[in-house]
């Protein structure tokens, strides 16, 4: 493996202001980001990677080649969430199963942002069809994980309403906003988008390090009342991902040839939702233990995926 590529990942200024947010919860400083601030600067990433993407796919031509990069993105969110429900289900329980494989099955926008910043640093295109691909990702694993839930959870008090989670998954903020942004960037000309180049593109990298530190914070919080759930636990959100991630690196390969796309299949592989998928299911699965899988996507997989997993990724990429 290229160590040096790895290297540059780790001293990334971006990286690093995620680890300072993970120091000062454990050295219980009072830095924190004010709620509304982290939610703008949420939305911000999601419109700006959105939008860009939308120029993008704007230039590219659509093709039967890009329909079956978006169908390998499907069934990647159905496959993935099916077989971690089989090794999961007799360990946790069949609700926090369900919930657990619709996480990783699933993805993060927001692991996806920090990735898209990653190939720019490294100087690797992508096609704008990846945006797509991650926003069309989210429902049909929220999706498996429900119908699932419904199939084995036996004698298990249900609020389920396959209408409800199926609408709020797509109309989750964050979907709605990437697919949104999409679209217009696809509808806007060249001359319009660069009128708010400036707003898309220069500011991004530093909402981007400010926001990785109010993550930082927010695994900090969790990590510190996971280690009570066991070991199992912990051994999936470590190495599942990184599995899914090269398995993925590899046979994306019979799907497209690019170097940036198939990086990005990698890293929405082995990424886990913390947003969508809890609000889902706290509609389909009440009872599922939130203190379990939020903090397995959000304090163990998303800090593996952004320190070691995507110079991993991109190595077996160019390997393969």
């Amino acid at each position: 493996m290229d160590f040096q590529l790895l290297t540059d990942n780790l001293t990334n200024p971006a990286l690093l202001f995620f680890v300072l947010g993970i120091l000062a919860v454990r050295f219980k400083s009072d830095l924190s980001i004010p709620e509304t601030s982290s939610k703008f600067i949420s939305l911000y990433l999601l419109f700006s990677i959105g939008f860009k993407g939308g120029q993008e796919l704007a230039h590219s031509t659509l093709g039967w080649d890009i329909a079956g990069i978006l169908l390998f993105g499907v069934l990647l969110a159905v496959a993935i969430p099916l077989y971690s429900f089989f090794l999961l289900k007799n360990r946790v329980g069949v609700s926090n199963a369900a919930a657990i494989a619709a996480s990783y099955g699933s993805v993060s926008a927001v692991t996806f942002v920090t990735a898209v910043s990653f190939l720019e640093l490294e100087q690797v295109e992508f096609g704008g069809h990846m945006v797509a691909v991650m926003a069309f990702m989210e429902a049909p694993a929220i999706m498996v994980g429900v119908l699932l839930l419904a199939l084995f959870a036996k004698g298990e008090s249900l609020k389920l309403s396959m209408g409800k989670v199926v609408q709020h998954a797509f109309t989750n903020g964050s979907v709605f906003l990437i697919l949104g942004s999409l679209i217009i960037g696809l509808l806007a000309s060249d001359a319009q988008a660069e009128g708010i180049k400036p707003f898309t593109t220069d500011i991004f990298k530093g909402f981007l390090a400010v926001f990785l530190l109010d993550m930082g914070i927010a695994s900090g919080r969790k990590l510190s009342s996971f280690w009570n759930t066991g070991g199992f636990p912990l051994l999936f959100a470590l190495i599942i991902p990184l599995v899914n991630g090269l398995i993925v690196a590899y046979i994306s390969q019979w799907v497209t040839p690019a170097i940036g796309d198939r990086f990005l299949f990698a890293i929405l592989a082995a990424s886990a939702s913390y947003i969508a998928v809890p609000a889902a299911m706290r509609l389909a699965a009440p009872q599922a233990n939130e203190g379990l899988y939020l903090p397995m996507a959000l304090a163990i997989t998303f800090p593996v995926n952004i320190t070691l997993g995507m110079p991993l990724y991109l190595y077996a990429v160019e390997y393969f």
